[in-house]
């Protein structure tokens, strides 16, 4: 027990401290090649702190933990919403820009009802998997395509966030020219570490889960949906205390949008006879999402702001999903 134990926490260290080094990396190197700060923020930036959930449901599905993979992106979702939103506006009231409103926050509450739908025979197939991907990528590149758009506010978030030479794009002359494979060194630890925390985690979850007969869907959504989730919680976080708000929220609905259509698609994608989920996710968890979803829409619409009691309803709500899990699903 002790042993799965260290195994469980050790990965859940190395989740978070490889993500880190991930998306920093990431997002030097990036910059440093002339991309566009917006871009750097929606794709670098947002895949990077999902990398933990890919890690996962890739060892999960390799393992045919099928509910394991796929609840560890429903609770980290649900944790997205209720818990990192819910915390950050309680901390200080957000702004809601019009892109979230009107294409990140659509799409969002899309992808939690496809995956509803795709999930109603309790198995995910491999085109369901493709199709997902393709989603995924006309996301994507809808946003290369808005973010030429980008406001002023948000270029002055990520020069404060990255520094200026960042956003230039240009080299210090102090760090002479190692500095691009210093980067890309970094990003390639980050992926390390994540990859092989993410071994040590579900290896660790899965064996607790069996030892004490606790469904491997309750340990996707609450130990490693919590482990995977909390780059999404530090960023959001420390970016809504900074006021850098453009960054925080748009960063939180594009992850949940790529949780679901890239992550969970390439891990579907990933196993030929696709993969099988236990009831009570289509029953339970997944309508959750769907609901923390829709309850966004109102909550959002409503003078464009995340109120300190919206953002205190919202941390009611999942602390309440954590008791039902913990009392009646244990």
């Amino acid at each position: 027990m002790l042993t799965h134990l260290f195994w469980l926490l050790t990965g859940l260290a190395a989740l978070i401290a490889g993500a880190e080094l991930l998306t920093r990396g990431g997002t030097r190197l990036a910059a440093r090649l002339g991309i566009r700060p917006v871009l750097i923020g929606l794709t670098v930036v947002a895949l990077g702190t999902s990398m933990p959930e890919l890690a996962v449901g890739l060892w999960s599905a390799a393992d045919g933990d099928g509910s394991l993979a796929v609840g560890n992106i429903v609770g980290a979702n649900i944790m997205n919403l209720l818990l990192t939103l819910g915390l950050s506006a309680l901390l200080l009231p957000l702004a809601i820009q019009m892109q979230s409103l009107r294409f990140d926050l659509p799409m969002m509450t899309c992808a939690a009802l496809v995956l509803l739908v795709m999930a109603w025979d309790l198995q995910l197939s491999r085109s369901e998997g493709l199709v997902m991907l393709v989603m995924g990528a006309t996301y994507l590149t809808v946003l290369v395509q808005t973010s030429r758009h980008e406001s002023r506010a948000v270029q002055a978030e990520f020069e404060a966030e990255y520094g200026a030479e960042a956003l230039a794009g240009t080299l210090p002359e102090a760090r002479g020219r190692y500095a691009l494979l210093n980067d890309l060194m970094w990003l390639l630890g980050g992926i390390a570490i994540v990859v092989i925390g993410a071994e040590w985690l579900v290896e660790g979850a899965s064996a607790i889960a069996r030892q004490f007969g606790v469904p491997e869907a309750v340990i996707g959504l609450t130990i490693v949906a919590l482990g995977t989730s909390s780059p999404e919680l530090a960023t959001t976080v420390v970016s809504t205390l900074r006021q850098e708000r453009d960054i925080a929220i748009g960063n939180l609905l594009g992850s949940c949008v790529l949780n679901i259509l890239v992550i969970l698609g390439i891990t579907v994608f990933s196993v030929p006879s696709g993969l099988s989920i236990d009831s009570q996710l289509l029953r339970v968890d997944i309508p959750v999402m769907v609901l923390a979803a829709l309850v966004c829409i109102p909550v959002f619409v409503s003078g464009r702001r995340v109120g300190r009691l919206e953002g205190l309803a919202l941390l009611i709500g999942y602390l309440s999903y954590m008791a039902y899990l913990l009392v009646v699903r244990t």
